[in-house]
């Protein structure tokens, strides 16, 4: 045992049938669900910040906003009914009233930091040390059920590579995910370092303030421009049409738009890259070099597409407030940017919008029994549940459609799962390899042909494997896992229980 698991173990521990690790989009989701359909089940939120939110309480950049449409990205049982692509205030309030809509706030405890997790054979039970920051020790909480809603995004730092010469720069250089709240950029030449979703926000909502803002990436990213509305959404509130239904009506039209593109990008992806740069270029002035700046090397939806509501990155650029640099940085220096192709960019700031780094089930040490328990060597039962691992579910959504999608289909899952336990008098539950399973060939997580971004691929190694059979995959394919997740049946041998 540690020294902080000895401390911890001197005090009374509370238990509670399900603790669920996150208070964003994902934790306050699956809260809901449990409430609904298990309203006798104890169950308790520890949130690391110091509010509810999750990326949206960590991210206060200027322009912070969706990339996802928020009749996906919003919950089935909570109609959105403002524009598709919302801004991070809107989300935040929209989280905070589904809080209030299912009475989860006496549930959520906040600064609370699950620093490590043991799984007890004996209590059958995890043992989860989490400190306040506080306290000189942490605290003992058990947990009946582990339930990982806590997201992908490492909230300590944010990914900025090792560039040559960076310290020497006398500028200012920020990462996005930590912005200053008393920063003034009037009048000042900003670079923004980076090409996707995070630098098509942030430039729009910068040049009006600054001197001079230049996008700086090193391969372009594929962007789809159109307006933040949608035409038959409007038309039925028009009609007066139930909040609801309208919901629900645009939710599967959004599904179905996603399930057609991705079709497209594998049948005839050279056709939908045109169709992209099309977008591109008709948003631009004559003459730009669309090839140069926005073709991006990959195929689309390899990595994802980000959505430029009213085109406003192009706007910008067209009128001359924002510029487009596509090199690569030999080195920074006091006053700016070396480019490799022997051009420089001298600026007073530089904003690295250059991704974030991966948690990986939140960056907590886990045990059983006090032995490491090490994720890249279990096998993950469709991306939720890992060999060897008991009562325990990970929350991670899709690369391609909406994360809140996966996040109720889960939610419905462990709901499911909780009430068969209960039915057969279960006390534990752990997916393990059948004897047809012994040779299957294993695999990295995710298939990197398919989905590829940079910060999936810097922690590959450290998430689970998968296998070459279904059940052993986390197929990235809501249209296959809104079929096949609710028919899973919990008494098939892949589930092995303790009694």
């Amino acid at each position: 045992m540690s020294a902080v698991a000895a401390q911890a173990s001197d005090l009374t521990p509370e238990r509670f049938d399900v603790v669920i690790v996150g208070a964003g989009i994902s934790g306050i989701g699956c809260a809901t669900m449990l409430r609904e359909q298990h309203p006798q089940l104890s169950f308790i939120i520890l949130e690391a910040l110091e509010s509810f939110g999750g990326t949206w309480l960590i991210h206060k950049y200027p322009g912070t906003r969706s990339d996802s449409d928020l009749f996906t990205f919003g919950y089935h049982f909570k109609p959105w009914t403002g524009k598709p692509i919302a801004s991070r205030e809107q989300i935040l309030q929209y989280l905070g009233s589904a809080i209030e809509d299912a009475e989860l706030a006496p549930h959520i405890r906040y600064r609370q930091r699950v620093q490590a997790a043991n799984w007890s054979s004996v209590d059958n039970c995890w043992m989860l040390e989490v400190s306040t920051g506080d306290e000189q020790r942490p605290r003992c909480i058990e947990a009946g059920f582990l339930w990982m809603c806590q997201g992908y995004y490492q909230h300590k730092q944010g990914y900025t590579p090792e560039w040559p010469g960076l310290k020497r720069f006398k500028g200012q250089v920020i990462h996005p995910q930590h912005w200053p709240e008393a920063i003034d950029l009037n009048g000042k030449d900003v670079v923004v370092i980076g090409s996707g979703a995070t630098a098509a926000t942030l430039i729009p909502a910068l040049v009006e303030d600054c001197k001079q803002v230049t996008m700086l990436q090193r391969t372009p990213t594929f962007f789809a421009a159109g307006r933040n509305s949608d035409l038959l959404a409007d038309e039925l509130r028009k009609l007066d049409i139930d909040a609801s239904w309208i919901h629900e009506i645009m939710r599967r039209k959004a599904v179905r738009d996603r399930a057609l593109l991705l079709k497209n990008a594998h049948s005839d992806p050279e056709l939908l890259k045109k169709q992209l740069i099309d977008g591109v270029s008709a948003c631009l002035p004559e003459g730009f070099e669309v090839e140069r700046h926005f073709t991006p090397p990959y195929k689309p939806l390899q990595q994802r597409v980000a959505f430029v509501p009213e085109g406003d990155l192009f706007k910008a650029i067209s009128a001359g407030k924002a510029n487009v640099v596509t090199d690569g940085i030999e080195a920074f220096d006091e006053d700016g940017i070396q480019l490799q192709s022997g051009d420089r960019i001298n600026c007073d700031v530089v904003i690295t919008a250059t991704g974030f780094e991966m948690s990986v089930m939140g960056e907590i040490p886990f045990s059983i029994d006090g032995a490491p328990i090490d994720f890249a060597q279990t096998v993950g039962y469709r991306g939720i549940m890992f060999t060897g691992v008991p009562n325990m579910a990970w929350v991670y959504g899709y690369g391609f459609y909406s994360w809140t999608l996966r996040v109720e289909l889960i939610g419905d899952f462990v709901c499911r799962l909780l009430g068969h336990m209960q039915r057969i008098g279960a006390k534990s539950v752990v997916p393990a390899l059948r004897p047809e399973d012994a040779d299957m060939v294993l695999m990295p997580w995710i298939d990197t042909e398919t989905l590829n971004p940079g910060y999936l691929l810097r922690s590959l190694h450290r998430l689970p494997r998968r296998g070459d059979k279904p059940d052993w995959q986390h197929s990235q394919d809501y249209e296959y896992e809104k079929r096949v997740l609710p028919a899973v049946d919990f008494s098939n041998p892949i589930f092995s229980y303790h009694y």
